[in-house]
């Protein structure tokens, strides 16, 4: 959003409780970035502020927005807005989000269909315009044309001030549960999103089992699945692993075919494209003092997986591409919350993820979605204990770096895994 306004030639501030590769984009492409939140922050001339749904009432910032009598909006309302303005394509689902909306962005760019995207992650093929150094590019597209390409997470129900002429569904699950509390309650949420569609709109679905139980539409509704003809035709071109991106690609591919666009382009588009930042992000590392035994060479895959059915998809992906090859996993839970109202749930599904070696550190705090009694009751600890399986241990976070150079071998596979800081880890070999 902050790049959006940017681009339509506003002024632009904003601060986050610590930096990132994300502040550091911002930054260089003129925003006003302030690291930490403080009223001082909060200028009395501001037209506009948008604030995070994970940001407290009690915020310095946006009490100090309360005494200036400044216009508010959280960034669903004010995304919201814009979905008013342009024929607007909204993915959602509880994974596979990002990678869907970046193919569906990249299809449409390359039919010259000229879209604005929205997305939850970076892409290369999106110009970061002095951006960070890593390659990646950028996580916003600005498009001259009707089009608008939109991530609509359902965390805090922010996608149901979305008005969206097209829907995707990837999936529906137990995710979120902090907001939510029970799965009854996601259902009725991805049913309200559903019905916001307009009578000329559409919806396209995965054959997830949920999703046709949820909403029986008036409007036009075309469904994806596995077994469908051009699964093994898609499964050829693409270049990221997985049936979980096949499906993915499926679903851009159907967006394509409702737009126009002709089938040979948007394979051709799906065949290039290269996967996003941290959806199995893969590079080639060499640790030149790898002791004890000098020069090594090794892969590593950092990836986004934080919820049970991601962390299976990702890691059968990787043992489908890796078929040989010793594969090791650093999961880094996310949340206090989830992992105790998902806990039975990644029990489940580290017993049986075909890996070799499995590492799990320290839960991952997320700034204003904990509760100190949740955060007592469950800890990485109790999760391995759970476990109870011999390839399954804890470290903690300190000790990951000097572990896995001591124990890594030459032509060994390393996933690095998780929504929050663990991907930091990468930047040590």
């Amino acid at each position: 959003m902050a790049q959006y306004y940017l681009s339509k030639g506003h002024q632009v501030s904003g601060s986050d409780l610590v930096a990132s590769e994300i502040t550091d984009l911002l930054k260089k492409k003129g925003v006003e970035i302030f690291i930490g939140n403080s009223a001082e922050n909060i200028k009395q001339d501001l037209d506009l502020v948008v604030y995070s749904p994970a940001v407290k009432k009690d915020n310095p910032e946006l009490l100090q927005t309360t005494n200036y009598k400044l216009q508010t909006k959280s960034y669903p309302e004010a995304l919201g807005d814009l979905t008013k303005e342009y024929y607007t394509i909204a993915i959602a689902g509880a994974h596979g989000k990002s990678t869907t909306t970046a193919m569906i962005g990249l299809v449409l760019t390359a039919a010259g269909l000229d879209p604005t995207v929205i997305v939850g992650t970076k892409l290369k093929e999106f110009s970061a315009q002095g951006g960070p150094a890593s390659g990646w590019g950028s996580n916003f597209r600005a498009g001259n044309s009707k089009y608008l390409v939109i991530e609509a997470c359902e965390y805090d129900s922010s996608f149901l001030n979305y008005s969206p002429k097209i829907i995707v569904v990837t999936n529906v699950d137990k995710e979120h549960l902090d907001y939510f509390k029970t799965f009854a309650n996601v259902k009725k949420a991805f049913k309200n999103f559903i019905l916001r569609l307009p009578l000329d709109g559409y919806l396209v679905f995965s054959d997830d089992k949920y999703i046709p139980k949820i909403a029986k539409p008036k409007f036009k509704a075309f469904r994806y699945s596995a077994k469908q003809k051009e699964f093994s035709k898609v499964k050829k071109i693409l270049q990221v692993p997985g049936k979980h991106n096949v499906l993915n690609a499926l679903a851009a591919l159907k967006v394509a075919k409702l737009l126009g666009v002709l089938e040979k382009t948007a394979l051709k588009s799906l065949s290039e494209f290269k996967g996003t930042w941290r959806r199995f992000e893969e590079r080639q590392v060499q640790i030149l003092n790898f002791t004890p035994r000098g020069t090594g060479k090794f892969q590593i895959v950092i990836d986004y997986a934080h919820h049970p059915s991601e962390i299976l998809a990702t890691l059968k992906a990787a043992r489908e591409k890796y078929k040989t090859e010793k594969i090791w996993c650093i999961f880094q839970p996310h949340q206090h919350q989830r992992t105790y109202y998902l806990f039975n749930d990644f029990v489940k599904t580290f017993r049986k993820v075909p890996i070799d070696q499995i590492i799990i550190t320290d839960i991952y705090d997320v700034a204003g979605r904990e509760t100190k009694t949740i955060n007592n009751e469950v800890s990485s600890e109790k999760l391995v204990k759970k476990i109870n399986r011999k390839n399954v241990s804890y470290l903690p976070m300190e000790n990951l770096e000097k572990y896995i150079k001591e124990n890594i071998k030459n032509g060994q596979v390393l996933i690095i895994m998780g929504a929050g800081d663990i991907y930091k880890l990468a930047d040590k070999f």
